[in-house]
């Protein structure tokens, strides 16, 4: 975990600005960034940078280099960061989120789901997506969508994170779901979830980057891939993803900031996949796509 966070505070607008610039820079090297909001009232949000405490003066100065030609007078502050799992604390207490017939809950909120509710209980650990974020609340409203209104025989949830949208395409239909990921901890953690939500078989999660695995191919080709990352590897990979889409099948994109929408629909409009629907969640959008 990192020992050094640096930010700069700002307002909701600017901090997508901001983010986009930070994953730019910085998506590349791994470092983690984020944005935050402090005061929902007075518009103050953070855009942090994550780092060692050796690297500082080094990261510090191209913090400055990518900010300061749009942002000259921000300031970039420093705070120390405990030996505490930030991913687990900060998830604890959440409440449950409803997407669609969807909702997302800790284990200690079972008692708030109901009768008509396809229920995915998540709680705050290692991987990231709990249903919180905009981009996964908004994968899980289009997937309800997409799996309702088409015939959907398998799915590809790519960058899986907690498992979350693996299993809600699971609980939704009875079907065959590959959930991929690059960190191995996170493919161990959707495993884990997905034996949670009571999946016994359907659910087949893989340690991969990118497409560089036999699994795609033994899986593939899918009616329905997910890929809530963010905007620069989709651009990235549209060649790779859309070679393992089936004739007819959709795609879900999400992990991408407003701003960065025109880009992508590019990147995969020129691999013939046409545009349906763009939801927009808090400065994210999710977006859907499909083979005509």
């Amino acid at each position: 975990m990192s020992d050094l966070r640096l930010f700069i505070t700002t307002t909701e607008k600017q901090s997508e600005v901001i983010m986009e610039l930070m994953t730019e820079a910085f998506e590349d090297d791994g470092y983690a960034i984020a944005t935050m909001e402090m005061d929902e009232k007075k518009d103050i949000w953070e855009a942090s940078l994550y780092i060692d405490f050796d690297e500082e003066e080094e990261m510090r100065a191209r913090f400055a280099e990518v900010v300061a030609p749009h942002f000259p007078d921000a300031t970039i502050e420093r705070e120390i960061i405990p030996d505490v799992d930030w991913i687990a604390k900060s998830l604890e207490g959440l409440s449950p989120v409803r997407a669609g017939r969807f909702l997302v809950h800790g284990s200690h909120d079972r008692d708030k789901v109901r009768a008509n509710d396809i229920a995915i209980e998540i709680d705050a650990g290692q991987a990231f997506g709990t249903g919180h974020h905009g981009t996964t609340a908004g994968c899980l409203e289009v997937i309800e969508t997409v799996m309702r209104a088409r015939k959907v025989r398998n799915a590809l949830d790519l960058g899986t994170g907690s498992g979350v949208l693996a299993i809600a395409a699971r609980k939704l239909k009875p079907i065959p779901v590959l959930a991929t990921d690059i960190d191995p901890i996170a493919t161990r953690v959707a495993a884990e979830n997905v034996r949670r939500n009571g999946i016994a078989a359907g659910i087949t999660t893989v340690t991969a980057p990118g497409f560089h695995s036999p699994a795609f191919a033994a899986h593939g080709p899918f009616d329905l891939i997910i890929a809530n990352i963010l905007a620069r590897p989709l651009i990235k990979m549209a060649p790779q993803l859309a070679g393992h889409l089936a004739p007819g099948g959709s795609v879900i994109l999400s992990g991408i900031l407003a701003s960065q929408r025109w880009k992508v629909l590019s990147a995969y409009n020129g691999q013939h996949l046409r545009h349906v629907r763009t939801i927009w969640r808090n400065g994210w959008v999710t977006i859907h796509l499909d083979r005509p």
